[in-house]
């Protein structure tokens, strides 16, 4: 790709904003997510409900993100409701999701898709979900019906969303429980409950953290590559992960490697000789000789109490393309907090670090923000706003934000004025 004049950003480089179907779609009944949410004990502050109705509204969603001034969606396919019972898929939902395509097309943005964005039907998690040795082979099955009706109005194509998050939960010491000791997780006994199954078999996508899930994963991402070019050979395929920038306070600099290690390096290895990785970054997660530390003493932190670290994605691209390999897409990159000035100031500096990347000769393809609108965040429901358009869940009122407006102005100019002097100190 060559770079546009008086801009460090190539020519085709994606400009975006992401969804995921379960946090905008509303009422996916037949996933796992939506059976976790709704059970005793569950650690979700509250279910994901209607969410914003982007299921009936993309219409006039997609049609507001192209006005910005965006030139690229990343959307995710909800399995559960394409195959909502193990080998019947749904003809109407397959339709949907063409429709969405098509409206895309229509309003100029291209498509990035994921195929699995931590929602799996309910049916998969009874059959021992992703740690089951079958799971890999009914992924494949899925994408490649999903890429025979979808895949000719499909630009980029993500299999897994994520699939190292929970070793990073994990590593920070949030959840990832080994099989025997899921019984004694009232969500874990009360999803194997409802389903008819042992706790030990409850593996979630979202929260599976042991060696047979990376194993399921891994195997389920390379049939899906498999799958999916067999019908489109010609399409950039690759996985996104959610990468930390790792650093190590005084005495926790062998933690801190280990980490860096199990979360970052082992899936970016695993990536080599794919078309590109997703890189997924929010901050940074600094160890000392305790564990995790806490955010340093007056910094600013985000709604969830994190510390508000743009300067992360550089790190984690730089990385990214050291270890894997291969081209780099920014699939996932925001904050959260009520306060657009501070999120428009986060998103300056983290796409600042991107042309400093770039600068170096680094192949970065793409930035797409997390969120295109305010939604569903998963086990903390709706209070963390990270949406670049506000919603109002009362009326499905849409309000773009002064960020979304900026993002949408760098994407016409192509980035033109942004350079690795904007980044802070």
């Amino acid at each position: 790709m060559n770079a546009t004049p008086h801009a460090p950003f190539p020519d085709g480089f994606h400009w975006g904003v992401a969804t995921a179907g379960h946090q905008v779609e509303g009422n996916n009944v037949n996933s796992d997510t939506w059976l976790l949410e709704n059970v005793p004990g569950t650690i979700f502050a509250e279910p994901s409900g209607d969410a914003i109705d982007h299921y009936h509204r993309y219409r006039e969603d997609i049609a507001l993100l192209a006005s910005l001034g965006l030139t690229s969606f990343r959307f995710s396919l909800e399995w559960a409701r394409i195959e909502p019972e193990e080998g019947q898929f749904s003809a109407a939902a397959l339709a949907h999701y063409r429709r969405v395509l098509e409206a895309c097309r229509e309003h100029g943005l291209r498509t990035v898709v994921t195929y699995h964005h931590f929602t799996s039907p309910a049916w998969l998690l009874a059959a021992g979900g992703w740690e089951d040795p079958g799971t890999p082979a009914r992924f494949a099955r899925y994408c490649e019906a999903v890429t025979e009706h979808l895949g000719d109005l499909v630009d980029v194509a993500c299999t897994l969303n994520e699939p190292n998050l929970p070793a990073l939960l994990a590593a920070i010491g949030i959840g990832g429980e080994a099989p025997e000791h899921r019984a004694s997780v009232p969500m874990w006994a009360a999803a194997a409950e409802r389903l008819g199954i042992e706790a030990r078999r409850v593996a979630p996508f979202q929260f599976t953290a042991s060696e047979a899930g990376f194993e399921v994963k891994l195997a389920a991402h390379r049939a899906a590559v498999t799958a999916i070019k067999s019908s489109r050979p010609d399409l950039m395929v690759g996985w996104t992960l959610a990468n930390s920038d790792i650093h190590a306070a005084p005495g926790g600099e062998e933690r801190a490697a280990t980490v860096r290690r199990e979360v970052n390096e082992r899936y970016l290895l695993a990536s080599r000789g794919d078309d590109f990785v997703g890189i997924q970054t929010y901050g940074r997660h600094v160890f000392d000789a305790d564990g995790l530390a806490p955010a340093p003493a007056g910094a600013p932190v985000n709604q969830l109490g994190e510390e508000i670290y743009p300067q992360g994605l550089e790190a984690t691209v730089r990385e990214a393309a050291a270890v894997a390999g291969v081209p780099v897409l920014v699939t996932e990159n925001g904050l959260a907090t009520e306060d657009d000035t501070q999120r428009l100031d986060y998103l300056r500096a983290a796409v600042a670090g991107v042309s400093a990347c770039l600068a170096d000769g680094i192949d970065v393809r793409g930035y797409i923000a997390w969120t295109a609108f305010d939604n569903f965040e998963w086990i903390f429901g709706y209070r963390p706003k990270f949406g670049l358009v506000a919603v109002d869940r009362d009326t499905q009122t849409r309000t773009p934000k002064p960020s979304a407006h900026w993002l949408g102005d760098t994407a016409r100019s192509n980035g033109a004025g942004i350079g690795p002097a904007a980044l802070p100190a």
